[in-house]
Formats: C-alpha cells, structure tokens, sequence
C-alpha cells in the first residue's frame, strides 16, 4: 500500500526524476553526440540543418510563391512568412519526434529491462530533452534570421521558456503513455506515425487558424498544439498574442496528464521483461 501511495503521489514523481538528474543529462548529452558523431563536420550538423531549412523555406513560400500570413486585414511582409512558419515547426518537430520514437524506446534496450537496474521511466525525458537541445538551435538560427531580416528582436522573447512549459508536458505525457503501450502492442508505432502526418496538417503551421472555413475550424481549436504553436510566435517573433488563458489551462492539464503517463508506465513496466 506505501509503495501504491507513492506512485500516485505527483510529488514522488518530480523527486524520482530529479534524483536521476545527472544520469538523464549524461544520457542527453550521449545521444545528442551520437547523433553527429563520426561526421566530419560533427555538432556544425546541428545548425546547418535548419539554417538550409530556413533559406528553402525563405526562397520557396517568399520568393516563388510569394505567400503572406493573413492575419486580420494586414498582410505580412516578404520574407517574414519564412520566419513564422519556422517558429511554428520548431515546438511540433519537438512533439512529432518523441512521440514517434516513444513506442520504441524500450524496444530497443531490452538489455536495460532483464539484466539491469536501470530507471526505464527516464528514457522519455531524455528522448524529451535530446529533442529540446536541437529545438534551442532551430532557436538560436531563427533568431539570428530575425535579426537580419527584421532588423529587431521582440522582448517578447523573455516568454520563450513559458511557451515550452505546456509542450515538454503534454510531450512527456504522450511519452510515457507511448512507451508503455509499444512494449505490449507493436503495431502502435505505425499507427503513430499516420497520426503524425494528420497533426501535421491540422496544425497551424503553414496558415492560421483563422484562414480555416468556419465549419471545420474547431478540429484546429481542438489541437493542443494550436495554441502552443500561437505563443511560440508571439514569443518568438512578437507576432499575434500570448494567449494566457489557454497557456494556463493546457499546462495545468498537461502537468495532469503528465502525471497520468507517469503512473501508467510504472504501473506497466513490472510486466515489461516478461513481454522482452
């Protein structure tokens, strides 16, 4: 009964992750190196990438296309639609990647399940952090984009770290849940990536959501990453609002279901070894 007591307590679940501090960051900084590692051009990959996405993105919609970001009566100006569109993809490309790897996190390290003692409920975090780390340099070139092309960076920018608060929640909780259920149904995975690409185009990445036809704009309203998206721009580029109301709702929900994920995946994980 303790030990049911203090799976539910929330406040167990932050010490628990907090007392596997250090090993989370060893196994973020590990696997963001991996990522380039053997390359000849190493952790430079990390801010090529979106420095060539950002200049496609510019000449295509702002050169060949000449697309605007309506919003209310006004147009936006060339080139700056490149940036709003980059500021948008930079919070679902953190989302999109952990919860597509996610069913298979435990998979593969079947080793850290039978032979050792190991912390499996960290595994998402770091997933969550290792993507965050590349999401900081998609930041740090759009805002050198900015200021290029803008000429000024908003002060807006200070609520950069509250614009992530709902997204590393709502992602951990989507985490947990994922890495759960990919250990007992193997077909997940593919079924995620599907709902990824349906997210993708029902989020307001390439348009607002007010250019969406009045009878099917509430599937966008019913995304939780439209109004993350939303206060991402603003923070980022000082363009449209921050939006309180839903920033507070869905981090108060995100910190449940959060939670939530978190007891799923301890509640599940006993059975784990007999499935591997």
């Amino acid at each position: 009964m303790a030990a049911a007591a203090r799976l539910i307590n929330p406040i167990s679940m932050v010490r628990q992750l907090w007392g596997h501090r250090d090993l989370t960051w060893q196994l973020i900084r590990r696997e963001v190196g991996q990522r380039y590692r053997g390359s000849y051009l190493g952790i430079l990959w990390s801010f090529a990438t979106p420095i060539f996405m950002l200049a496609v993105y510019t000449f295509v919609f702002s050169g060949i296309f000449k697309v605007r970001w309506v919003n209310s009566a006004e147009a936006t100006p060339l080139g700056e639609f490149a940036l709003i569109l980059f500021a948008g993809l930079i919070p679902f490309n953190v989302f999109s990647e952990v919860i597509l790897r996610s069913p298979n996190l435990i998979l593969s390290v079947p080793n850290y399940v039978k032979k050792v003692v190991f912390p499996l409920e960290i595994l998402p975090v770091v997933a969550l952090g290792s993507s965050i780390v590349s999401s900081l340099i998609s930041v740090s070139v759009l805002l050198a984009a900015i200021g290029l092309l803008l000429g000024s960076i908003s002060w807006s920018l200070i609520l950069l770290p509250l614009a992530y608060l709902p997204l590393i929640l709502l992602t951990l909780a989507a985490g947990w849940l994922l890495a759960s259920l990919g250990v007992y149904l193997r077909d997940i995975g593919q079924g995620i990536g599907i709902a990824t690409q349906a997210l993708f185009f029902i989020s307001p990445i390439f348009y607002p959501p007010t250019a969406i036809p009045e009878p099917y704009r509430f599937l966008v309203y019913l995304n939780p990453l439209t109004p993350i998206l939303g206060n991402f721009r603003y923070a980022l580029l000082g363009q449209g609002e921050f939006n309180w109301g839903l920033w507070l709702g869905w981090t108060v929900l995100g910190g449940v279901l959060a939670w939530l994920g978190y007891v799923w995946f301890m509640k599940t994980r006993k059975g784990f070894a007999d499935v591997l």
